[in-house]
């Protein structure tokens, strides 16, 4: 596969050099000219008005995918417990679905979990695949892979959405790996697109300044891991739905893993994601001391403390209480950003917020962009001010 230039044609008007993304074209004598860098990507065959470029390059063709039908979503249990970001699936589900008129199927592995099945359906599940098994009892990769990847080889999907948990990020790399299909991690925003019909997938990238939108025009299923916390949990009224048993043949001996014991620390895990109130601090906060101003007006307001990647990287507070694009995505009645700048990275982990108090001294910081209400000052005077105040109507 070629691409050239018809010199006679070209008059030298650059567009196919800005065009390229490799730096493949050159301009000698007022005329284009590619170089050896060319991979034949085709970017530049899109801009020449002149028509000056040619190739013989046939254009990619996307695949007849009339036979896929279906949204399906993951549903993640540990110990007999649903997570809550299968629920929240479900119900985005049921948006995509009622775009493209397809049902809404929930795929649920374990053991004697088959109680299960009438929750995911309240939530949403038209159909629920059920596999259980002895070995499917804790999560390990081999076999949860083979259930999903033999599912989906037999009933053809269109879009399968995972939770971007532990399990979610170990399992759906290795199940689009299996079907062939690509995969977009971490989703903040799904949805479809009017024209092609096909699934808008959008996550924060280069490092969460930009929100890119990806497509898989030429791979079935459509295949994304959403972060937990994302996307409320809506239950329907209608509460009817079929549950197919599938059967499971695992061989213990093909399975490298063995679960020998399940230790649990008994400490007191930090959910963000289910506070109705959250008090964030970043950089302006200064330091750990800082933070127990903070954890004071959490607590009188029955709420969170929490922060930003830098208060976690300076040691102020615990990893597990970061809100941001690497850390906790929340949607709290009343977010409370303290000393917080607003970076994008921040943003994309709260954006979801109902109310959005800014507390900054300087009135130019990004975060009053996104805030319903602003407090310009030092946050180390007005903070214990409030929670002075609502101490007081307690």
């Amino acid at each position: 596969m070629t691409v050239w230039i018809e010199i006679d044609l070209c008059n030298g008007c650059k567009l196919c050099m800005k065009a390229c993304p490799y730096g493949a074209i050159e301009l000698r004598d007022e005329k284009a000219h590619i170089i050896e860098r060319c991979t034949s990507c085709g970017a530049c065959l899109q801009v020449c008005k002149q028509e000056a470029i040619l190739s013989d390059i046939e254009p990619r063709r996307i695949p007849d995918f009339s036979d896929r039908k279906g949204v399906w979503v993951f549903g993640e249990q540990r110990d007999g417990a649903l997570s809550r970001v299968s629920l929240e699936l479900l119900g985005k589900a049921q948006e995509l679905g009622a775009v493209l008129k397809e049902e809404v199927s929930a795929l649920l592995l374990g053991h004697q979990v088959s109680n299960l099945c009438q929750t995911l359906i309240e939530h949403g599940a038209d159909k629920v695949y059920l596999a259980e098994h002895e070995a499917l009892r804790h999560y390990r990769t081999t076999p949860y892979t083979n259930v999903l990847e033999r599912l989906v080889t037999t009933y053809k999907p269109n879009i399968v959405l995972i939770g971007a948990t532990h399990i979610g990020r170990d399992l759906a790399p290795r199940l689009s790996r299996r079907v062939g299909a690509g995969l977009t991690a971490d989703c903040t925003e799904l949805s479809i697109d009017p024209d092609e019909r096909i699934l808008l997938q959008t996550r924060p990238a280069f490092g969460g300044n930009v929100m890119a939108t990806i497509t898989s025009r030429y791979s079935r299923p459509q295949m994304a891991t959403v972060r937990p916390g994302v996307m409320g949990v809506s239950p329907r009224p209608r509460k009817e739905g079929e549950v197919i048993p599938w059967e499971v043949s695992i061989n213990e001996e093909r399975i490298e893993t063995r679960v020998l014991q399940v230790v649990k620390e008994k400490r007191r895990r930090v959910d963000l994601s289910q506070a109705k109130v959250i008090v964030a601090g970043g950089r302006g906060v200064g330091d750990a001391e800082g933070f127990k101003i903070l954890e004071e007006l959490a607590e009188v307001m029955g709420g969170e403390m929490a922060g930003t990647r830098v208060a976690v990287e300076e040691g102020w507070i615990p990893a597990e209480r970061q809100v941001g694009q690497t850390g906790q995505t929340v949607r709290p009645e009343v977010y409370i950003a303290c000393g917080i700048s607003g970076a994008i990275q921040h943003r994309a982990g709260m954006m979801n917020s109902r109310y959005v108090v800014a507390i900054n001294r300087d009135p130019r910081a990004p975060i009053f962009q996104v805030s319903d209400w602003g407090i310009v000052g030092d946050l180390h005077e007005v903070v214990p001010e409030i929670t002075g105040r609502m101490r007081e109507r307690r």
